[in-house]
Parts: C-alpha cells; structure tokens; sequence
C-alpha cells in the first residue's frame, strides 16, 4: 500500500506563478522546472515500485538524505518521464555508495560532473542516445535522467556545498548510452550479467575531444588518444585515478578489423599514457630539482588498465574519440556500477 506523500503542497495561481516560485526558492539549475504534482510524483515513485519513504541514499558527512519520494519530486522537476524514474533510482543508489565519495566529489573545487552511462535493455527501452551528437542535447532521457541526479543533489545534498571553481557544462546533465558492438559492454566488463540493466556512474572532468582522421593503423587511433590522456594538468597525472574513454565508431571500425579487444585497447592505453617525472618537472607540476634518474621513471595516467572506462558510442561519422579525467584519487572517488530494478549481486 502506498504511503501519503510527506512533503509540504504548494499554492499556485498558474503554471507561470508555480515555475517562477521554484526559481524564487532557488530550487533550480538556472532552467524552469516542470512543478511536480502529487499525482506525478506517484506515477514515478509507481514506476520503480518505491514508497515514498523509501530510503535510496545519502550523504552522512551532511546528515543528508534521499528517499524516494524527494528524488521523485527532483525528477519530475527536471522533466523526466516516469520510465525514467527508474534509472534516476539506480544512479542515485550509485552515487551514494561509499566508494564513490560523494561529499568530497561535489564539495571540491575541482567540479567534477557525474558521468553516467546507461547499458542493457532499457537503452533502448527509453530510447537513450548512444550516437550522434551523443554529449549535447537533443535527446529527452539523456537530458532529463542527467538533469534530475543534479537536481537532487542540489535540492537533498545541499548545494551550498559545492566549492567549484570553474565547473563544466556536464554538471547540467552527463547521461549517455553505451552501443552494442563485439565488445563487452561496460557493464559486463564491469562484472554485472549481460541480460541486466545498469548504469555506471564516474566523477568526470568535461569531455576532451580526440581526433585522427589520418591513422590507418589501430595503433596510431590510440597513440593519438594516449596522448591527451597523459596531458599535464589532470589529477591523472597526479594521482591514482581513473579515466573514461570514448571510442568513436569510426575509430571502433578500424581497431575491430585489427582485432583488437576492449581488454587489448585497455592494455595498450595503460602502456602508452604516461610520461617521464621530469616531464612533470618541466611542466611546473612538481618543483623538486631534476635529477637524471627522472627521465627513465615514467608516470602513468592510470594505475592498471581495467581503471580505464572503455566505451563505444558516437555518431557514424567522423574520427572523433574522447577521454574524461577523474577526480583527485581512488582512494577518495571510484566508478560505480549500480543495476537498474533490484539490486543485484554484482553491483560493483
């Protein structure tokens, strides 16, 4: 049986009156909002067989909390449609595991987005994007499941907390699907079963646009995007951190024809991205004396290659890959792969 709705109704005289008391309260990303109802509200909480008291997350460092029917509101607010709910549920699920170190994600100055990648039936099911255009708008579940993890953060989470210095426009919304391919999906490689739903979710720099329209070689497609990889100036080159990869299909076509793996573009990344301490040293990213023993020690962008995201979306044409930083540390901040429904055994 359902529960009755704990939050407090509102008085409007009109659409106009309501969406304006919203931007009032300061309940919005700077966008309108469209007014949750309590009958929407059910109807999402509905669709992902939730209570409203339902317990999804939180984030203890603030004594903040997200039940079910206050994420329910947000989504609703950031025009989601109710099969949507479900994959808002998940997201939010994932972001509160411990390993994903939420408070130090949007408390830091660095802005961190929440990249989140949709795998399995409901892909299709929603119709997500995982082609064309795939990081701009367009699309209705990519922006409103993006849109409403954010909102919830800043209505729940409390958005007074967010330091960032610079931010970037993913903080809006950062959702996209994987496409099916002979790869692994993410999911998979991530150890959930092929056959379930689930979204992985990342603390991500902006996107960094990769092209190479000339490399006929698979090796030179990814000595290409290596090098922006290992770009001076990212935590991945500071620390343990992880690093999201997109290929192109264009960019797929000419790997899979030589055969190569996710597990061997993986290793080869891992290999390829780094560079000499003393290249730090010279960058200004460490200001201890060179030493000749600097030139041999190699930093890597990433500790070990199942820490690179390795995903296969984008429009058909053009040569145009991706690589999205981590934030800070593994020790503080780790991708999540929540199942999408019930939880299940391999959730990582």
């Amino acid at each position: 049986m359902k529960q009755g709705l704990v939050s407090q109704p509102i008085e409007c005289e009109s659409l106009d009156h309501a969406i304006d008391i919203f931007f009032q309260k300061g309940w919005t990303d700077g966008l309108p909002v469209v007014p949750p109802t309590k009958d929407k509200v059910l109807r999402f909480l509905d669709a992902a067989g939730l209570e409203p008291g339902d317990l999804l997350g939180a984030i203890p460092e603030r004594n903040r909390v997200f039940t079910a029917e206050k994420v329910a509101i947000n989504a609703v607010m950031a025009g989601c449609l109710p099969e949507y709910f479900p994959v808002v549920v998940a997201a939010v699920r994932g972001i509160s595991r411990p390993e994903f170190g939420l408070h130090g994600v949007t408390a830091s100055t660095a802005g961190a987005g929440i990249l989140m990648v949709v795998n399995g039936p409901i892909s299709e099911e929603l119709g997500l994007n995982n082609g064309q255009n795939l990081m701009a708008p367009g699309y209705r579940a990519n922006a409103t499941i993006g849109r409403a993890v954010r909102l919830a953060l800043y209505n729940l989470g409390g958005r007074e907390f967010d330091r960032t210095t610079l931010g970037h426009p993913g903080k809006y919304t950062f959702c996209f699907s994987e496409q099916d391919s002979q790869w692994e999906p993410l999911h998979v490689v991530r150890g959930l079963p092929r056959e379930t739903s689930a979204v992985t979710v990342f603390a991500a720099e902006g996107p960094n646009q990769i092209q190479n329209h000339s490399a006929l070689k698979p090796e030179n497609i990814l000595n290409t995007i290596a090098d922006r990889m290992r770009a001076l100036g990212s935590f991945n080159m500071g620390g343990d951190v992880e690093c999201a990869v997109i290929i192109c299909p264009e960019h797929y076509q000419t790997l899979i024809k030589g055969g190569w793996t996710k597990k061997g573009v993986q290793e080869y990344l891992f290999e390829k991205a780094c560079r000499p301490l003393a290249d730090l040293k010279r960058g200004g990213l460490d200001e201890t004396p060179l030493t000749s023993e600097d030139e041999e020690k190699m930093v890597r962008a990433v500790s070990a290659p199942d820490r690179i995201l390795l995903i296969m979306a984008g429009g058909v044409a053009g040569r145009f890959s991706a690589c999205m930083f981590g934030w800070f540390n593994r020790k503080m901040s780790r991708a999540v792969s929540e199942s999408i429904g019930p939880p299940c055994a391999g959730d990582t």
